[in-house]
């Protein structure tokens, strides 16, 4: 009787692109459906698309185009409390903010104004005011925005940049549970998400900028840099 032979396992592909967070260039194949490939890095483990398989600038704000959250709307003011509530609890009276990708209906900077914290906003399609990301505030939010990024490293390490000592850097995304959970997900049928985070990337990330972090709700970050800088 002859033996089988067994075939070396063929390692996955690795991504075209080096990883849009930390830079690594060994991020392996971990998910393909009908429109995309998904491919995780080993070091931060944010999960990416490739560059060429996201939506041109046109494309994408076609998308967005299509949202319509409204500050009068209640249901979306309490969507935005998960980050508000959390946040604002943290924050001294007065404290100034920042809403970056603060879309087509800005509502969050509302919700903060209201509450007594002036605010400014930026958004690359809806409020491209670049002199906004040239001051320093108190707090920053971005509220469903960092899946949206092409330079997530780049622009979160900016934004962190623009903190006062002690200051907070607040997000909203839906994190990445486990490879199984990701093929049914449906924050991947988005076609402008093409960065999915986990919280051990949270992690990664506070390390990386010296920040602490904690997670106040399943889909919100709150970052924190430390009171004196370094």
């Amino acid at each position: 009787m002859t033996p089988s032979l067994s075939l070396p396992a063929v390692p996955p592909p690795i991504s075209p692109d080096p990883c849009p967070l930390c830079g690594d260039r060994r991020a392996a194949h971990f998910h393909r459906d009908a429109r995309r490939d998904y491919y995780r890095c080993p070091r931060c483990t944010l999960i990416h698309v490739p560059a060429a398989q996201r939506l041109a600038p046109a494309a994408e704000r076609a998308v967005y185009d299509q949202h319509e959250n409204s500050p009068e709307d209640p249901g979306y003011r309490r969507f935005l409390g998960r980050l508000f509530v959390p946040l604002k609890a943290r924050l001294a009276p007065g404290a100034e903010g920042l809403d970056f990708g603060a879309g087509p209906g800005p509502t969050l900077s509302l919700m903060f104004a209201e509450a007594g914290h002036p605010m400014a906003i930026y958004d690359p399609f809806y409020a491209p005011y670049p002199k906004a990301l040239e001051r320093r505030y108190d707090f920053i939010t971005a509220t469903e925005v960092v899946e949206h990024l092409f330079a997530p490293g780049e622009e979160l390490a900016r934004l962190a940049s623009r903190l006062r000592p002690g200051g907070w850097l607040g997000l909203m995304t839906k994190r990445v549970t486990s490879k199984e959970a990701f093929a049914g997900w449906h924050y991947i049928l988005d076609p402008t998400h093409v960065c999915f985070f986990g919280e051990a990337t949270f992690h990664w990330l506070a390390t990386r900028l010296g920040m602490t972090v904690e997670f106040p709700a399943a889909d919100v970050v709150l970052l924190q840099k430390p009171h004196r800088e370094a």
